[in-house]
């Protein structure tokens, strides 16, 4: 699914085959999750291949990378570069962008390395969350506390609680989990950020113990200019009744539409909703179309 014998991967400077990229099994980051990375999306646009807010990735990368001591000696001009360098090599006009700043030095104690390594790959990838509208759940497990981790850093480790909800979600039937931070409230799910309406109105959980993701942001700034209220604010499971709809967002999921969450079923399908509105804009934009800003509430 990821690659094949012709697939190419940057590492450490170098263009090489993905069988060939190797990790050694006393690297830093196998052992603790010590390494951060970014998903982002390269679209075939009539324009040619566009990768989608590249600089804003990239800037966060680096962020992550300071927020944990991990070294990273690649400007986010030369991370770009790298990346349609990477995707010309790869024959690949739509794909998704996978960079990892890794310690790959055997290393067991836990202090932070004197250098780091780079990885990026790239493939074809549909829809994380499918296309269909999702039947959520309430995860009993939590948000990490942000005093304990930096939560606005895309750190591998804190993946681990992802895994751990989304798994426990399915396997009680559900098509994803949605997480609630240390106080009840509700964050975001295990790779998405939440929204719901209600009464015309868009609500978001607020920073925090949630990663404000870039997909998020921008349809933030979709629905403000479409004349849209974005509020973001705690809210907590019991707020969702009555709600008109609600949606995820993410890179690699988009936008994707949310029919319940446990027994509360949301009251339009997501097609008649504001964020289907919103999905169809974040669309044209990510394509480099133009569209009308107008969005009924």
């Amino acid at each position: 699914m990821y690659f094949d014998n012709s697939t190419l991967v940057f590492l450490d400077g170098e263009f090489v085959p993905a069988a060939q990229a190797t990790c050694g099994v006393y690297a830093q980051s196998l052992h603790y999750g010590y390494a951060v990375f970014e998903g982002i999306r390269a679209y075939n646009t009539a324009q040619g291949t566009r990768i989608f807010k590249a600089r804003e990735h990239y800037e966060r990368l680096h962020y992550s990378c300071q927020s944990i001591g991990l070294p990273l000696e690649y400007s986010v001009e030369e991370l770009t570069e790298i990346s349609y360098q990477l995707l010309t090599k790869n024959n690949l006009a739509d794909a998704y962008i996978r960079p990892l700043a890794f310690a790959a030095t055997p290393h067991m104690t836990l202090t932070a390395p004197a250098s780091a390594n780079l990885l990026m790959a790239v493939w074809k990838w549909d829809r994380y969350l499918g296309s269909q509208s999702l039947r959520l759940t309430v995860s009993p497990y939590e948000r990490p506390n942000p005093k304990a981790v930096p939560i606005e850093a895309k750190v591998s480790g804190h993946y681990a609680n992802s895994i751990i909800a989304s798994s426990e979600a399915k396997g009680r039937g559900f098509d994803e989990a949605l997480l609630l931070d240390m106080n009840g409230y509700v964050a975001e799910g295990p790779g998405a950020n939440f929204f719901f309406e209600k009464n015309g109105e868009l609500f978001t959980a607020p920073g925090g113990s949630i990663l404000r993701g870039i997909t998020r942001n921008t349809i933030i700034d979709l629905a403000r200019e479409s004349g849209i209220k974005v509020t973001e604010k705690f809210f907590r499971p019991e707020e969702l009744r009555g709600a008109t709809g609600a949606f995820m967002t993410g890179t690699a999921a988009e936008v994707i539409g949310i029919a319940s969450v446990d027994d509360v079923v949301f009251e339009q399908p997501f097609e008649q909703t504001i964020g289907a509105q919103l999905a169809q804009r974040y669309t044209a934009l990510v394509m480099g179309e133009t569209v009308a800003a107008e969005v009924s509430a």
